[in-house]
């Protein structure tokens, strides 16, 4: 599963193909389909599912420790940055990057990326809220997050450069503190 979502996260789920997925994790060809009858679609929906909850530990990497709500989120996008530099642009995120292949046209992948996609923002909401922010607000937060960074790692991918990057970071940064002044406001 890891050789998968590593090839996904670089080539896509249609630029990826099984004999790759099998010789990347040094496995024999058939034990592919005993693991999974439903081929590279089922292959798919499992890497989709099973390395989307992994990225649900960026949070508590580099949010939940922060000192407040804007460190937080600057760590987090400064990650996201060095992760494309050391990568040379190749890496981006696995789900964001099957999501757009697939949504109109495969609905067990799209259904995947959204059940990722549902508990990266259950997650985000949880976890801003303990920076007092109401349910509402933390869940704002957490989309604007979720968009800014999909969307910056698209441009920087196209563009080989991480500008995009660092305004989605300073864009979401400026949500999270116009969400807290409201907050203190009430």
């Amino acid at each position: 599963m890891a050789a998968g979502a590593e090839l996904f996260r670089r080539n896509g789920y249609s630029g990826t193909g099984l004999k790759q997925i099998v010789a990347e994790a040094n496995a024999p060809f058939g034990s592919l389909y005993h693991f999974f009858p439903g081929g590279k679609e089922q292959l798919g929906a499992e890497v989709i599912r099973t390395s989307g909850l992994a990225y649900i530990q960026l949070f508590d990497l580099f949010i939940a420790p922060a000192p407040d709500v804007i460190s937080g989120i600057e760590a987090f996008f400064a990650a996201g940055i060095a992760t494309l530099e050391a990568t040379d642009y190749v890496e981006g995120c696995p789900i964001a990057t099957v999501a757009l292949e697939v949504a109109s046209t495969n609905e067990p992948l799209r259904q995947a990326t959204a059940d990722v996609f549902t508990a990266w923002i259950d997650a985000g909401t949880e976890k801003f809220g303990k920076f007092g922010l109401g349910p509402a607000a933390a869940r704002t937060l957490t989309i604007t997050a979720v968009n800014n960074l999909e969307g910056a790692f698209v441009l920087c991918r196209s563009l080989r450069d991480t500008e995009a990057m660092a305004v989605a970071g300073a864009a979401t940064a400026d949500v999270a503190q116009r969400l807290l002044d409201e907050n203190a406001q009430l």
